[in-house]
């Protein structure tokens, strides 16, 4: 029954893509072009990083609000460790990787260890990661960076962007592990029930470190790629992303009181978010009509996948 819960709220959300595509191409004829559609891949893919394994995070029962700042973090020390510490790019992108996996272990062990809740110990190193990114940046942006760096944010293979594809890769393993390994099911037991799954003889507190960890390798995964597109370093970078994130997750029927949801949901949610805000903006929606219907959506989704899981329960 499980299982068919969650198919349905699947489906409905397929369903809504469907019927958004189809208003919006026949609203903007710039919205269905092929150019169009592989650009707001490219737009998308900082947020899908950081919501695929902010799936895992929710369907444990946490929370992660610090991915925004942890990117913008990331982003600074890839600039300052080449550009001032004279460091080789790709070694400096390994630096910029570790110090996002770092964080991310912090926010774990707050957690963890010192039993503080998600939602509490995220908010406070959201603003601890995001100070420390405008204190080593001195409100300075980093240029400059070669032309191969640009093969991440701004190439192509094969005709669809490069990023697309580290998206499509992250996308299927993220599923595959979720879905149908031992941690993935572990990772449902601690959301359904965190106390059972300790007397089950999982070891809860390691998965939710390693989670944690993976949630800030994302976000600096998502800072390097962000900035080989944008071609430069900021200290802002990120903000708002973890709202982006939660959104789509949430959106795609992970409940927020975990032990539910699924990669596929997030990847459509993901998806419907991108498609309204570009089709309405493309549309001569403005940008406040935009986040309503987006509301409106989301609200609308909700309530109709309820709806079928309780004819269903009953």
């Amino acid at each position: 029954m499980r299982m068919k819960s969650i198919f349905r709220h699947e489906t409905i959300l397929f369903l809504v893509v469907i019927v958004a595509l189809v208003i919006l191409s026949i609203q903007a004829e710039q919205f269905a072009t092929i150019d169009n559609l592989l650009n707001q891949g490219r737009f998308l893919t900082e947020v899908s990083l950081v919501a695929l394994i902010m799936t895992f995070v929710i369907v444990t029962g946490g929370i992660d609000l610090s991915v925004g700042s942890i990117l913008g973090l990331s982003a600074i020390v890839l600039g300052v460790a080449w550009k001032k510490l004279g460091l080789p790019l790709p070694l400096a992108i390994l630096v910029a990787l570790s110090v996002g996996t770092l964080a991310g272990l912090f926010n774990g062990i707050i957690i963890t260890r010192f039993k503080v809740p998600p939602l509490i110990a995220t908010l406070a190193t959201l603003a601890l990661y995001r100070g420390l990114a405008e204190g080593i940046s001195q409100a300075r942006s980093i240029r400059g960076y070669p032309e191969w760096f640009f093969i991440l944010g701004q190439g192509e293979f094969f005709g669809i962007p490069t990023q697309l594809w580290i998206v499509a890769f992250f996308t299927l393993l993220t599923g595959f592990i979720l879905t149908y390994t031992t941690w993935g099911r572990a990772t449902y037991a601690i959301g359904a029930n965190e106390t059972a799954a300790r007397f089950s003889g999982i070891a809860v507190d390691k998965t939710k470190l390693f989670i944690y960890a993976a949630s800030g390798f994302a976000a600096s995964l998502a800072a390097i790629i962000f900035v080989s597109r944008v071609s430069t370093t900021r200290s802002d970078m990120g903000m708002g992303l973890e709202l982006d994130a939660i959104t789509a997750v949430v959106l795609g029927g992970t409940s927020i009181f975990g032990g539910k949801g699924t990669i596929v949901g997030t990847f459509f949610g993901l998806i419907l978010i991108q498609i309204l805000k570009n089709g309405l903006s493309l549309a001569g929606v403005k940008s406040d009509g935009t986040y309503i219907a987006i509301g409106l959506v989301l609200i609308l989704t909700l309530l109709i996948s309820n709806l079928f899981n309780r004819n269903s329960e009953g």
